[in-house]
This record gives structure tokens, C-alpha cells and sequence, in this order.
């Protein structure tokens, strides 16, 4: 199981596509996490940008044999359970921080409610 995460930037640029799609196959990801991202693909949830600055767009891709269940999600994080071929559950939140200090509080708070059961 590997999971690859990138702040992805101009993924609709063709040499930024390239690379992601080389390094995608190189190691062969179970998951992939994108932020900053405006693109959609199958098997994958989307948190959409709002705005432009601060902006965030995120967007967890996994392959068919991995189960993504999303507990919560919101501008700034994606909450997940996740099984890869049936095996064990476990949990991973794919965060992309606040760019203002004035945000840190409200994300903390956020970041350390109850997951949704």
C-alpha cells in the first residue's frame, strides 16, 4: 500500500500532467492526493476551490482495489477510512493547511472534532 500526495498546481498544463503521470506509474500509488487541483477523474472525491487567493481544490484519486469511505470533508481537510484489497481499515486525512494565520485556530478545532461515526 503507498499513498503520493502533491501540491499540484497547474495539473492542466501538459508537462505537469506528464510528470504526475510518470511518477504515478513509477511507483504505482494506491492513493493519490491532490490539492490545489480544479481536474476530476473516476474513483475520487473533490473538495472544489473557493476563490482564488487561499484557494484550495482537493481531490483524493484511488485505484479499484481500494475502498475510500469519506467521513467528513471540507475546504481544507478530507477525512477518510480506507481498505486496499479487503485488508485491514485504517484512517488517513489528507489536509492542505491554512495560508493565513488568522485561519490556524478554526482549522485546529476542526482538525481535532469527533470523526462522523
Amino acid at each position: 500500500m503507498s499513498l503520493m500526495s502533491w501540491n499540484v498546481r497547474g495539473l492542466g498544463n501538459k508537462e505537469t500532467t506528464r510528470a504526475l503521470k510518470n511518477v504515478a506509474f513509477k511507483f504505482n500509488p494506491s492513493i493519490i492526493f491532490l490539492s490545489e487541483t480544479k481536474m476530476k477523474f473516476n474513483n475520487a472525491f473533490y473538495v472544489h476551490p473557493e476563490g482564488i487567493a487561499g484557494a484550495r481544490g482537493l481531490a483524493p484519486w484511488w485505484m479499484n482495489d481500494t475502498k475510500v469511505i469519506i467521513l467528513k470533508s471540507g475546504r481544507q481537510l478530507i477525512d477518510t477510512e480506507i481498505s486496499v484489497n479487503g485488508e485491514e481499515i485504517w484512517f488517513g486525512i489528507f489536509i492542505y493547511g491554512p495560508p493565513y494565520t488568522k485561519e490556524n485556530e478554526s482549522f485546529w478545532n476542526v482538525l481535532y472534532s469527533p470523526r462522523i461515526n
